[in-house]
C-alpha cells in the first residue's frame, strides 16, 4: 500500500491539496530532559545519548481520537461475517498462484546469475536519478508493512484476537498482508541490485518509519479505515502504473513488468476495499457517507507521510514533490480517485439520509469541483523547483 501525492511544491512550498503533514513543531532532537525522564531509574549518561540519537523531529500532534465507533456498529461487521467470506476472500489469491520476488529477479543458484545482475545494472544505468527517488520512496512506503497489518487489526469488531483467528476479516487481513509483502521484497532487492542507490540509508528511512507509524485518523472504526484504504489501493495502482510507463519509457522492459504487476496487486485489493465500502453504504447509507466526510475533510494522507531519513525533516514533501512533476501521482490523480469512489458508491444519488447525513453528502460532492478549481490554481502559479541532494541517491542533487 503506497501512494505518492506531491504538494506543488516549488521555490516556495505551496500547500498541499491531498494531504496534510503535522508540521515540524522543533528540527531538534527532543530535550536530553524529555529523554531522560522516559528512561528507567539509573539509565547511563551514554544510554540517554543513544534514544537521543535514534529519536526523529518531534512534530505538532492532532488530538488523536481513539475507539469512536458506537458499540451498537460492532455488530453491522458481525453481521457482514457470512458476506465477507463470499465477497471479501474471493479477492485473495492461493499462495501457490501468485507470483514471487524471484520470478522477476535474477536467479542466484544458476550458472548465469553474475551475468543477469550485469544486464540489470546496465538496464538500470539509464534511469535518471530523479526516477530512483520516486521508486525508492515507494519501496519505502511498501516496507513500513508492519505498522498497516498493526492499523487494521486494532479495527474495533474486526480484530485479529488471537493471531490465527478464522473469522473472514482476521483472514483476510493476514491473507492481505501476505501478499503484500511481496511487493516490498521485489522493490528492495531491485534497488540493492541496480547500484543505483545508498542501500544503507534507504534501510534507516525504513526502520525510523516503522517505528515512528502512521497516523491515518481512522479513529479503531472500520468505517474510516476502509475509506481509507479503499482510497489509497486505487491510488497505488495508479502511481506503480505510471512508474511502470516512465521505466519502459527509460528502457527497461523487466522493471516495467515489476511495476505493472505489484500495480495489477493494488487493483486487486482496492476492488475488495471499495466493495467493503458499497456494503456498508447499502446497509448503513448514514454511518457510510459521514465516514467519507470525516475522512475527507481530514484529507488522505499518505501512508509513509512521517518519514525520515536521519536528515532531512522534510523529506516526504521532498520526494513527493519529485512524484508530482515525474507525473507518477498528482493532485489531478487525487481528484480522480475521490471523484471515481464518489461515483461508484453512488454518494450524489443517495437518499432517505438524515439532516446530517445530507450535509456530509453536500460536503462530499461539492468537494471534487473544488479540488479541481485549486489544481488549476496551483498551476498557475508554480515557480521554477529548488534542486536537493536526496540521501537515497549518495547526495546526488534532484529537481523538486
Amino acid at each position: 500500500m503506497a501512494f505518492q501525492l506531491g504538494p506543488f511544491l516549488t521555490s516556495k512550498p505551496m500547500k498541499s491539496l491531498s494531504f496534510k503533514l503535522p508540521p515540524i513543531a522543533d528540527r531538534s532532537l527532543g530535550s536530553s530532559k524529555s529523554m531522560s525522564s522516559s528512561l528507567r531509574s539509573g539509565a547511563t549518561s551514554k544510554e540517554i545519548e543513544n534514544v537521543k540519537k535514534s529519536s526523529i523531529p518531534r512534530r505538532e500532534a492532532h488530538v488523536q481520537v481513539t475507539h469512536s465507533m458506537p458499540p451498537e456498529k460492532i455488530e453491522i461487521f458481525k453481521s457482514m461475517e457470512d458476506w465477507a467470506k463470499k465477497n471479501v476472500l474471493v479477492h485473495l489469491k492461493p499462495v501457490e498462484n501468485c507470483w514471487q520476488p524471484q520470478d522477476f529477479l535474477p536467479d542466484a543458484a544458476s550458472d548465469g546469475f553474475e551475468e543477469q545482475v550485469r544486464e540489470l545494472r546496465e538496464r538500470a544505468r539509464e534511469i535518471p536519478d530523479d526516477y530512483f527517488v520516486a521508486l525508492v520512496g515507494s519501496m519505502i512506503t511498501e516496507e513500513a508493512l508492519p505498522t498497516y497489518q498493526t492499523m487494521l487489526n486494532n479495527l474495533d469488531g474486526l480484530r485479529d484476537e488471537t493471531g490465527s483467528s478464522l473469522t473472514p476479516w482476521a483472514i483476510w487481513t493476514r491473507a492481505w498482508t501476505a501478499e503484500e509483502n511481496r511487493h516490498g521484497d521485489l522493490l528492495n532487492k531491485y534497488l540493492y541490485l541496480s547500484g543505483r542507490v545508498d542501500m544503507k540509508r534507504i534501510e534507516k528511512t525504513i526502520q525510523y518509519l516503522i517505528g515512528t507509524g502512521m497516523d491515518p485518523r481512522a479513529e479503531n472504526s472500520p468505517y474510516l479505515l476502509f475509506i481509507y484504504t479503499s482510497f489509497q489501493e486505487r491510488a497505488t495502482s495508479i502511481s506503480h502504473g505510471n512508474t511502470g510507463r516512465l521505466a519502459k519509457a527509460h528502457g527497461d522492459t523487466k522493471l516495467a513488468q515489476i511495476c505493472g504487476i505489484i500495480a495489477s496487486d493494488e487493483k486487486r485489493h482496492e476492488a475488495a476495499y471499495t466493495k467493503i465500502m458499497e456494503k456498508l453504504f447499502e446497509i448503513d447509507p448514514d454511518g457510510a457517507v459521514l465516514a467519507l466526510a470525516d475522512m475527507m475533510r481530514k484529507r488522505i494522507t499518505m501512508p509513509a507521510h512521517l518519514m525520515y531519513d536521519g536528515c532531512d525533516v522534510n523529506i516526504f514533501f521532498h520526494y513527493s514533490a519529485v512524484v508530482q512533476r515525474l507525473g507518477i501521482y498528482t493532485a489531478k490523480d487525487y481528484s480522480d480517485v475521490l471523484e471515481f469512489l464518489v461515483g461508484r458508491w453512488k454518494v450524489e444519488k443517495m437518499t432517505g439520509l438524515s439532516a446530517e447525513g445530507r450535509r456530509a453528502q453536500d460536503y462530499v460532492c461539492r468537494l471534487i469541483p473544488k479540488l479541481r478549481r485549486l489544481e488549476e490554481r496551483a498551476g498557475e502559479r508554480a515557480e521554477e523547483a529548488l534542486t536537493i541532494p536526496f540521501s537515497w541517491i549518495s547526495d546526488r542533487l534532484v529537481k523538486l
